[in-house]
């Protein structure tokens, strides 16, 4: 295929790859966003397979075909609920695929395969460890984020004596490492240079995401998805593919803005998302206790409770997820907005354990778009709201982040809930949330509590109002 026109390809599959982000942004446009992906990718597939020699093509469909018939598979076994575990496992594998493409171009060179000198080979070379560094903290990141959304590993920060100078030293040490590489011009000792190089970012990786807290587990999702696409931006800089390079600077960029967002969202620094996430200061002694008695609420008066409202707002968790319970939560709001009632959905940034996680699975319900809320949009209407109903959530609705100075998530921007005139909690237990801090809100005049399987309680509660819309009929 002549380079012109593989050229083209990569020029129109980059497009592509900008209009899918753009259509991605929007719950409406997603779908597309999705579509102009699948099309740039596979002319992006095609534009490759076709720009190099003949021979190589029965290993390029082996491999795509064995990845192929791996990913349709977890594509139909995997949940909804396990979307976070995937896309961290996705990016330990573009880690891991630049660490080798990093060795692979040294080894080319290293044996006189690829002749470069002068400037041209430090660039090479630079290129190289950069991109196994960063390959390298990606894949290692990834698998720890995998263990401790997967419940592997304890979500609980990991907090060594002197953390932050242990980081520091890695990198310093890597950097010492990355120059010493260079100056032996690929030869000599240069592959121990890399070698120990890697076992540091290897480490560096796992201490980095082991470091930071359950609650701030989407921010580091969304983080890793930079770091993949940097990964991806190296691994094209090593083979002198422009697409590549496009593509990870594309995915490399958004991620770092999504983390930025999200950090705004949570009123945290990126930083110190970074030196310690929510949970590295431990709870207070009596962070678990009850802070008072709370009352129960049955199924059935709470369905009666949500016919006598006017208003009502839904504040799901990550709780709703693991239960499933979207589907009973959408009949019922088609029911009660049939009865005249107002019903909208209450959506906290950083609900959930993926970025939008709560908005994928509300449409998966077919939960009306419009309806479905951001915090921004409707924390200054729960005054006026009669009843809200939270499930499955609890750190993005507790009061302690407006009220506690030293609860570990102070400051972090919550759903207000608790002004409402009436709120009813969907929980298993008293037990507390991702971040381990007791909520206040459990306890407040205005709170009941409903007990058991979120997707049985609620589906309950949809049976009683069908029932009596029956009786009336």
């Amino acid at each position: 295929m002549p380079t012109g026109l593989v050229t083209t390809a990569y020029i129109v599959a980059a497009l592509l790859f900008i209009l899918s982000l753009a259509g991605l942004s929007k719950q409406e446009t997603a779908r597309n966003g999705n579509k102009f992906g699948i099309v740039g990718m596979a002319i992006a597939l095609i534009a490759t397979i076709l720009s190099v020699s003949y021979h190589s093509y029965i290993y390029i469909l082996i491999a795509m075909l064995i990845g192929a018939v791996i990913g349709v598979r977890l594509a139909l076994k995997v949940e909804m609920t396990e979307m976070p575990e995937l896309v961290a496992s996705l990016h330990s594998f573009v880690g891991l695929a630049a660490v080798l493409v990093g060795y692979n171009s040294f080894i080319r060179i290293y044996t006189g395969v690829e002749a470069a000198s002068g400037a041209l080979l430090n660039i090479a070379l630079t290129e190289i460890v950069l991109g196994v560094f960063i390959g390298a903290v990606t894949f290692t990141g990834s698998i720890v984020a995998f263990g401790k959304l997967h419940g592997l590993i304890n979500s609980k920060a990991l907090s060594l004596p002197f953390k932050n100078t242990l980081n520091l030293l890695a990198v310093v040490a890597s950097v010492a490492l990355m120059v010493l590489f260079i100056i032996t011009g690929g030869k000599g000792n240069a592959l121990i240079y890399l070698a120990v190089m890697t076992a540091i970012a290897f480490i560096f990786g796992v201490h980095l995401v082991a470091s930071i807290g359950g609650a701030d587990m989407p921010v580091v999702i969304s983080m890793l998805n930079s770091y993949s696409g940097w990964a991806a931006a190296a691994s094209g800089f090593m083979l002198s593919n422009d697409l590549l390079i496009v593509t990870g600077a594309l995915v490399g960029s958004s991620g770092a803005i999504l983390s930025y967002i999200m950090c705004r969202a949570m009123n945290r620094s990126f930083i110190s998302v970074i030196l310690g996430g929510f949970g590295n200061e431990g709870a207070s002694p009596g962070d678990g206790e009850e802070m008072g008695e709370y009352r129960e609420m049955s199924p059935a008066d709470v369905a009666d409770l949500l016919k006598q409202s006017s208003s009502v707002i839904i504040t799901p968790g990550y709780g709703m997820a693991v239960a499933q319970a979207q589907y009973p939560v959408a009949e019922i709001t088609k029911n009660l907005r049939a009865m005249g009632v107002n019903v909208r959905f209450g959506i906290h940034p950083v609900a959930g354990r993926l970025p939008g996680h709560m908005n994928v699975l509300l449409a998966e319900a077919q939960v009306p778009y419009d309806i479905v809320l951001e915090m921004d949009e409707i924390n200054d209407d729960f005054p006026e709201t009669d009843t809200v109903l939270v499930i499955g959530a609890n750190d993005t609705v507790n009061p302690s982040a407006q009220d506690d100075p030293s609860s570990p998530i102070a400051g972090m921007p919550v759903l207000e809930v608790w002004k409402a005139q009436n709120v009813i909690v969907f929980k298993r237990s008293m037990n507390t949330g991702y971040a381990g801090v007791q909520n206040p809100l459990f306890f407040k005049e205005n709170t009941s509590m409903c007990f058991g399987d979120a997707k049985a309680t609620v589906q309950a509660i949809l049976n009683a109002i069908e029932a009596d819309a029956a009786n009336r009929g």
